[in-house]
């Protein structure tokens, strides 16, 4: 890795950092420029303008998160073990010290869900990639016989989804000690429910 892609590399995780807390519609160049002490003028040379800078924070948490939560659950056996590592590894995604305000996808969904335009639909496919991770791994947990077939797929990972965002909302916007509890009982409800 050069110079120039370790500053970048650098800058993008700062940024996400940022927008975890003042969300991807209060993230500008300015305002990482400062955070970092650096130039406005050599900050704008990494990215052109405040929406490449969105959808790059996006991209770059997108890695993270398939780096951190996707690769390592899906290496897990299929059934109840992939389905709980998935579960698990957003719990720990979520409360990552780099991610200071909490998820940046939850925060951007918010922001954007009636805004629009490129960054906008990059948070779209990348969520909805999330979702058919849920689905299709559930999928496959049906063709083993470790699910009811009579489960719908992308049923179970809406309401996975559901359950994790009640838990996003719970314990970071309400401070709700008792959210994580309620939902993994939510969760293994849902697994109970799902079997053949």
């Amino acid at each position: 890795m050069t110079k120039g892609e370790r500053t970048h590399t650098a800058i993008l995780n700062q940024a996400t950092a940022l927008a975890s807390q003042v969300g991807l519609t209060g993230l500008s160049i300015g305002a990482l420029a400062q955070t970092l002490d650096l130039s406005k003028s050599g900050l704008f040379a990494h990215f052109q303008s405040k929406e490449a800078l969105q959808i790059e924070v996006l991209d770059h948490a997108a890695a993270r998160f398939s780096e951190t939560v996707l690769r390592p659950a899906l290496a897990q056996p299929r059934g109840v073990p992939r389905m709980q590592a998935l579960f698990d590894g957003w719990i720990a995604w979520v409360r990552d010290e780099a991610l200071p305000g909490g998820c940046v996808f939850v925060a951007a969904s918010a922001e954007l869900d009636d805004q629009p335009g490129p960054v906008r639909d990059r948070l779209v496919a990348l969520q909805q990639s999330w979702v058919a991770v849920i689905a299709t791994s559930f999928r496959k947990g049906i063709e083993s016989g470790l699910f009811s077939a009579d489960v719908h797929p992308e049923q179970f990972a809406q309401d996975m989804v559901g359950v994790l965002l009640s838990l996003h909302f719970h314990s970071r916007l309400l401070n709700d000690a008792g959210a994580e509890a309620r939902a993994r009982r939510a969760f293994a409800a849902l697994l109970d429910g799902a079997k053949p």
